[in-house]
């Protein structure tokens, strides 16, 4: 006679989250360059500096840390004041790879932070040397394409395809919120939607 089933045995067990996913305890967002000179012969910048903002915010409510850089912010001028407002430490530099500005990475490495988001300026320079330099670090660098920006389309779409045939995960701003929020039955489900629900510039 077969076994009587087991108590509560109609209940499945959840399906684990897919590992190509991000979660905000294992994830940062890293603002790259988002200066006044550099935005200002951008296309679109207006809603790229939008973009970044929202995913800022999402970041600070959802506790995932953000990093930021300056490239020599003593020629390029500093980042626009809507995005300065929202950064703690912005380190300048020089090379083109925000990865020279070690400190925030190894902060990250040892708080098991291991998906950065990249954002900024310009597609075909820092953030595409910033995001291969990641990924041979060990880091999983992806990339919110309606938050970064170039001068020249071919620049911007050349980048993208590189960074993408190198490993480099592509995503936009609302689709990293609603990952990193997972669930809309947590309080700060409230705050992303409402980001979400902006009217862009």
């Amino acid at each position: 006679m077969p076994a009587e089933p087991a108590e509560n045995s109609e209940k499945s067990s959840a399906l684990p989250r897919s590992p190509e996913m991000m979660n905000a305890e294992d994830s940062a967002l890293l603002v790259v360059d988002a200066q006044l000179k550099l935005l200002e012969i951008i296309p679109q910048r207006a809603r790229i500096v939008w973009n970044i903002r929202r995913l800022i915010d999402a970041a600070e409510a959802l506790s995932v840390p953000i990093g930021a850089t300056e490239q020599y912010p003593e020629r390029l001028s500093p980042t626009v004041p809507e995005l300065r407002e929202r950064l703690g430490e912005v380190p300048s530099k020089k090379c083109f790879s925000a990865c020279v500005c070690t400190e925030i990475f190894d902060r990250w490495r040892a708080d098991n932070r291991f998906r950065i988001v990249v954002c900024g300026i310009e597609t075909h320079v820092c953030i595409m040397q910033t995001a291969l330099d990641l990924a041979a670090a060990g880091f999983e660098p992806y990339l919110a394409v309606d938050a970064v920006g170039a001068r020249f389309a071919i620049d911007h779409e050349t980048a993208l395809k590189r960074m993408e045939s190198a490993g480099v995960v592509m995503t936009t701003t609302e689709t990293t919120m609603f990952e990193w929020c997972r669930t809309a039955d947590r309080a700060e489900f409230k705050k992303i939607s409402a980001l979400a629900k902006e009217s862009p510039p």
